[in-house]
């Protein structure tokens, strides 16, 4: 009887790996609109991810796209420039570790801060 209990113990200490659920979008998403997204199991040690990308074309309006997946650690916190569609983007990554954390759109200050040196620049010119 000791022994059972024993095990049980043991095997509820025992950590659990269950896997994290993030959203995926089908395709990236132009402001105002949020993607399609579907809830995708994560392979393990990656986070969710959503990521907002500004580009800039000239003196054309900014295009805003939303993205959401799975992501490794090292794809978090990161910023930097691409280049698609014909556009230059500023994009910005944000990650969490809880399941389906990734759902907002977007937030008015992380998008605030990717737009304002975009209007410092236009500014300038």
């Amino acid at each position: 009887m000791v022994g059972s209990f024993g095990l049980l113990v043991l095997l509820c200490s025992l950590p659990s790996v269950v896997p994290l659920r993030c959203y995926t979008c089908l395709f990236p998403a132009i402001t105002p609109l949020d993607c399609l997204k579907f809830p995708l199991e994560c392979p393990p040690e990656q986070r969710c991810l959503a990521s907002t990308a500004i580009g800039t074309r000239g003196d054309a309006y900014p295009v805003i796209l939303y993205e959401k997946s799975c992501a490794v650690a090292s794809q978090c916190g990161l910023s930097g420039q691409k280049y698609a569609m014909g556009l230059n983007f500023t994009y910005t990554n944000e990650c969490c570790d809880t399941d389906l954390c990734n759902t907002a759109p977007y937030r008015p200050g992380a998008i605030l801060s990717l737009l304002l040196p975009l209007f410092l620049v236009l500014a300038l010119w």
